[in-house]
C-alpha cells in the first residue's frame, strides 16, 4: 500500500509542477506578444498550442490549468481596456468561451491520439516479444525436460521479474527470477486445484495450463509490462509446448517398444534356427544308436532319453518359430475345413510330453463338429491354451478340454485347477508380455502366447476371454463361426 501511495505523491508533484511551467510560458508567450503588438487570434494560436503541448506532455488536468491561465492572459494583455480582467465587450466572452472549449477538446483528442499511439506500440511490442518466445519454443531440447527452458526463454523474451512453472508430466517445478521456491508452490498449487487468478497490485499472474479437466500444469508470472491477454496468450504457448513434449516422450517411449519388441523377434528367431541344426544331429544320432543291436539296456534306456528329450525340444523350437512368424506379421490365413474333435486329437498326440503328467478329460458333443480356420495357426492357438493350463495348474492335477457348438459358434474351452486370475487382470493377460505378479515366477514364459492367441482368433472372425473362480478353476475360451455361419458370410459378401 506505501508503494501505492508514494507513485500517487509523484503523480500530483508531476502534475503540479507541469501546471506551473505550462501557465508560466502562456504567461511569457502572451506578454512577448503584448510586446510584439499581435493581435488576439495570434496570441490566442500561441496560447492554444501551449496548451496542447502540455495535454500530450503532462495529461488533461495541467492543460485544462493552463487553458484557464491562458484564457486570463488573453483578457489581460488583448481585451479593452489592457491590463485589467474585466471583459466589457460580449463578444470577447464568446471568443474566450471558444478559446476555452476549444482548448479543451484539442487537448483531450491529443491525449486520446497519444494513449492509441502508445498502445498501438506496446501491443506491436508484446507481438514481437511472443513471436520470439514462439521460435525459441520451437527450438526446445527435446532431450531435456522443457520446464528450466520455458522459465529462462519466458524471463528473457518477456522480460518479467520472475516465473515459475509447475510440469505434471515430469512431476517437476521450475522458475526463474525471485522469489522462485515462493513461485514455485503457487504454481503447483494452482494446478492442484485447477483456478488460477490475477493479482493486479503485485503484478502477479497465475494461470492453468490446458483447458478441461486434464491440465498439464501451471504459470506463474511476476512483474514486467504485460496485460491479461499477453499473459493467456504465454499460457497458451507454454501448454502447447508441454503438450509438444508430452507427445515427443510419447512417440520415444513407443519407438523404443517397438524397437525391444523387434529385437526380441528377432533374437527369439536366431536362437530357434541356431537350436535347430545341433537338434536334428542329435535327434538323428540317438535315432541311429536305437538301430543298433549290441547296446546294453542301460544304454538303451539312455539313448531313449537322449531321443525323447531332443523331440520334445525339436517340437518346442518349431512352435517358437511360428509363434515368432505369427507376431512379427499380420496374420495371414489360409482357411480350410478343420473337423476340431480330430484337430485335438492331434494336438494332444503332439504335446503329451509337455504336459508335465497331467491327464487331460475331453468332452467333444459332435465328432462331426467344424469350422473353417488355418489349422495351423488354430492348433498352435489350442496348444497355447493346454500347456498354459498345465503350466499353472496344480502337480497331477486334470485338465479338461471341451468342444461344442452354441448357436452359431463352436466354443473351446480349457479347463484347469491353477490359481485364481483376479478380475482386473482378465484382460491385461491377453496383453504382449504381459505376466501376473502372482504368478510370474511359477513358470517360465515371455508373456506372448496368449496375446498371439487373441491375435489369431481375432482374425477368425472369433473371441478369447477367461473365466477364473477360486471354486471351479479356471477357463479359457475361445469361439469360432462354424462352418455354416463363415459360408453363408462368404456368400453375403
Amino acid at each position: 500500500m506505501s508503494a501505492t501511495n508514494s507513485g500517487s505523491k509523484k503523480k500530483a508533484l508531476r502534475s503540479a509542477f507541469s501546471l506551473v511551467a505550462g501557465s508560466a510560458l502562456v504567461l511569457l508567450l502572451n506578454y512577448c506578444a503584448f510586446r510584439l503588438h499581435l493581435n488576439f487570434s495570434a496570441a490566442s494560436s500561441i496560447s492554444l498550442l501551449v496548451v496542447v503541448l502540455t495535454a500530450l506532455r503532462s495529461g488533461f488536468s495541467p492543460a485544462t490549468g493552463t487553458s484557464l491561465v491562458a484564457a486570463m492572459c488573453l483578457v489581460y494583455f488583448f481585451d479593452q481596456p489592457t491590463a485589467s480582467l474585466q471583459v466589457i465587450d460580449p463578444q470577447n466572452w464568446i471568443a474566450l468561451a471558444s478559446f476555452e472549449f476549444t482548448a479543451l477538446i484539442v487537448s483531450r483528442l491529443s491525449i486520446q491520439v497519444q494513449a492509441h499511439m502508445r498502445e498501438a506500440i506496446l501491443h506491436r511490442q508484446n507481438a514481437e516479444r511472443l513471436y520470439e518466445l514462439s521460435r525459441s519454443i520451437l527450438l526446445l531440447n527435446r532431450q531435456q525436460p522443457p520446464g528450466p527452458q520455458i522459465v529462462e526463454l519466458i524471463i528473457k523474451h518477456i522480460e518479467v521479474e520472475s516465473t515459475a512453472i509447475f510440469d505434471s508430466t515430469f512431476v517437476r517445478s521450475d522458475s526463474a527470477g525471485v522469489n522462485g521456491q515462493e513461485n514455485q508452490q503457487l504454481a503447483r498449487d494452482a494446478y492442484l486445484c485447477n483456478a488460477g487468478h490475477d493479482d493486479w497490485e503485485s503484478q502477479k499472474w497465475l494461470r492453468v495450463l490446458g483447458a478441461g479437466s486434464n491440465p498439464v500444469g501451471a504459470i506463474v508470472l511476476c512483474g514486467g509490462n504485460v496485460t491479461p491477454v499477453m499473459v493467456d496468450a504465454i499460457t497458451s504457448l507454454v501448454a502447447t509446448a508441454l503438450e509438444r513434449s508430452r507427445s515427443f516422450e510419447k512417440e520415444s517411449h513407443a519407438e523404443a517398444i517397438r524397437y525391444g519388441e523387434q529385437l526380441r523377434k528377432t533374437i527369439l528367431d536366431g536362437l530357434a534356427h541356431a537350436f535347430k541344426t545341433p537338434l536334428t544331429v542329435i535327434h538323428a544320432g540317438a535315432s541311429g544308436l536305437l538301430e543298433m543291436k549290441h547296446l546294453s539296456p542301460a544304454q538303451i534306456e539312455l539313448v531313449e532319453l537322449i531321443h525323447e528329450q531332443s523331440t520334445q525340444l525339436d517340437a518346442m523350437t518349431n512352435r517358437f518359430l511360428r509363434m515368432a512368424r505369427i507376431d512379427s506379421t499380420e496374420v495371414q490365413l489360409r482357411l480350410e475345413h478343420v473337423l476340431v474333435p480330430q484337430l485335438i486329437d492331434e494336438i494332444l498326440d503332439e504335446s503329451s510330453d509337455q504336459l508335465y503328467g497331467h491327464p487331460v478329460e475331453v468332452s467333444v458333443t459332435d465328432r462331426n463338429l467344424a469350422v473353417a480356420a488355418d489349422r495351423q495357426l488354430l492348433a498352435i492357438t489350442i496348444t497355447e491354451l493346454l500347456l498354459n493350463a498345465a503350466k499353472y495348474s496344480k502337480p497331477n492335477s486334470r485338465i479338461g478340454l471341451s468342444a461344442e457348438k452354441q448357436n452359431d459358434r463352436v466354443v473351446v474351452a480349457v479347463h484347469n485347477d491353477g490359481s485364481l486370475i483376479a478380475p482386473e487382470e482378465r484382460d491385461l493377460i491377453f496383453e504382449r508380455f504381459y505376466r501376473s505378479p502372482t504368478t510370474k515366477h511359477r513358470a517360465p514364459g515371455s508373456g506372448i502366447g496368449l496375446a498371439l492367441a487373441r491375435k489369431t482368433i481375432t482374425a477368425h472372425r472369433g473371441d478369447v476371454w477367461v473365466s477364473s473362480e477360486e471354486k471351479s478353476g479356471t477357463t479359457f475360451f475361445l469361439s469360432l463361426p462354424t462352418l455354416e455361419r463363415r459360408e453363408h458370410e462368404s456368400v453375403a459378401n
